[in-house]
């Protein structure tokens, strides 16, 4: 079940919450976040290049959009973001949504639509839901009532989206079309499979498997689409988020981790933590649809 691959730290990030990686198949580089530092960053695999932009508050993702722009998750609702110049643009608030809760996770589907996810800033109240942006309007979708959302994720046909709850240590599934989604149903207990630690960002892969990071698990784990555990691969940081599918045939893993909640003790154990990693991945992942933004 375990499988060995060559994992290598490919940027010393020091990221306090690295999450939502994601690559951008026009400019052929990864985009991944900082939340609790507010930085957005981008890797370029070809020449190890990278760099990051302040954002103007806590930032949960970044997705690319329409129109050369990134669409982005801000505590305080959606921005669009401008490589060119490095600007964020506040396009909306979050209706009803607490001002004690920030946006975690998210993807697109195959109509470009966005889906994500609210959490608890404090990660102690379930006043955490999903939601989904099409084309400018926003309407909530999915389960609500969590404390630590994580993903969506939508397999590739659009049949299928992934919702995740981080502190109750489960995955829930739904049907998908372009004009509904279903009622959400348990996928997989991660916590029977792995009692101490806690699944994070999702992903599918081009066999409709599941990826999900594992936080406090030291590993990413994929699982096949009846929920099955197939694989783990060990990752060398403790705090394991979201992995990403990128390179020209999207057959790199890229792997995003955290520190925020580590000891110095707990970094001299593990002084990766809060890199980039990446790995060659055994099955290829699939090509995200722009966000259309309106």
């Amino acid at each position: 079940m375990e499988m060995t691959l060559p994992v290598k730290a490919v940027l010393a990030a020091d990221s306090l919450l690295g999450e939502g990686a994601v690559w951008d198949a026009g400019r052929r580089i990864l985009w991944f976040v900082d939340i609790k530092r507010h930085r957005l960053w981008h890797f370029d695999p070809t020449n190890g290049s990278n760099g990051f932009a302040e954002a103007p508050d806590q930032i949960g993702w970044a997705v690319p959009a329409e129109g050369g722009l990134l669409l982005c998750g801000l505590k305080d609702g959606l921005y669009t973001f401008a490589p060119e110049t490095d600007t964020f643009t506040k396009l909306t608030g979050i209706p009803g949504e607490p001002a004690t809760n920030r946006l975690n996770d998210v993807c697109t589907d195959p109509w470009g639509r966005v889906w994500f996810g609210s959490m608890d800033d404090g990660e102690r109240e379930g006043s955490g839901r999903f939601y989904v942006f099409d084309r400018g309007s926003i309407r909530p979708a999915g389960p609500s009532g969590i404390t630590i959302t994580n993903g969506p994720a939508v397999n590739a046909a659009g049949t299928r989206i992934y919702f995740t709850d981080t502190g109750a240590q489960k995955i829930f599934v739904a049907d998908l079309s372009e004009d509904s989604v279903g009622e959400a149903r348990l996928f997989a207990d991660t916590g029977a499979l792995f009692p101490h630690a806690y699944p994070d960002g999702p992903v599918v892969d081009a066999e409709d498997y599941l990826w999900t990071g594992l936080y406090l698990g030291s590993c990413v784990a994929r699982f096949s689409p009846e929920g099955a555990l197939v694989a783990t691969v060990p990752i060398p940081a403790r705090d394991v988020t979201k992995l990403a599918f990128g390179g020209p045939d999207l057959g790199t893993a890229f792997v995003t981790t955290a520190i925020k909640n580590m000891t110095d003790a707990d970094m001299a154990q593990m002084p990766l933590s809060g890199s980039l990693f990446a790995f060659p991945a055994p099955v290829a992942g699939v090509a995200q649809t722009l966000a259309k933004l309106g």
